[in-house]
């Protein structure tokens, strides 16, 4: 099944993390399937840990066979993809099924994790190590 068979009505949210950026699209008239990029889930996420955490969301709610999802997924490592995919699918989800919403927000899991690693500052080794000191 690729990205060309899934066709209809869709509601589309964004998902960010890190420097990544998922948008992720839930279709109406489709059979259950979870496509990346136009791969399976466990094509795109090899690890099962990674597969959960994509999963999670409908795991919470018990939304876990219902719906279709495509997913658009680009920039940075799997883990913020991962976590960006996470966050796309609990807003869509809170967006159909809105009285979801405080079951995904007691979860934590419609609040963006901003954190970004922090730049490098000239000097230093990385953005806090400093060189080793010597004596002489």
């Amino acid at each position: 099944m690729t990205q060309k068979t899934l066709k209809g009505q869709y509601t589309e949210a964004i998902g960010r993390r890190k420097s990544s950026t998922a948008r992720v699209r839930i279709y109406s008239n489709e059979k259950e399937s979870f496509l990346i990029n136009d791969k399976n889930l466990t094509e795109y996420f090899p690890t099962i840990t990674l597969q959960e955490k994509v999963l999670e969301p409908l795991k919470k709610t018990n939304t876990l066979n219902k719906f279709c999802f495509s997913v658009h997924v680009n920039g940075g490592g799997m883990t913020g993809q991962a976590d960006a995919i996470k966050l796309g699918v609990a807003r869509v989800i809170k967006q159909i099924l809105p009285d979801l919403k405080p079951t995904l927000k007691n979860e934590g899991l419609l609040t963006r994790d901003a954190r970004k690693v922090e730049r490098k500052k000239p000097g230093l080794h990385k953005a806090r190590r400093a060189p080793q000191w010597r004596k002489r």
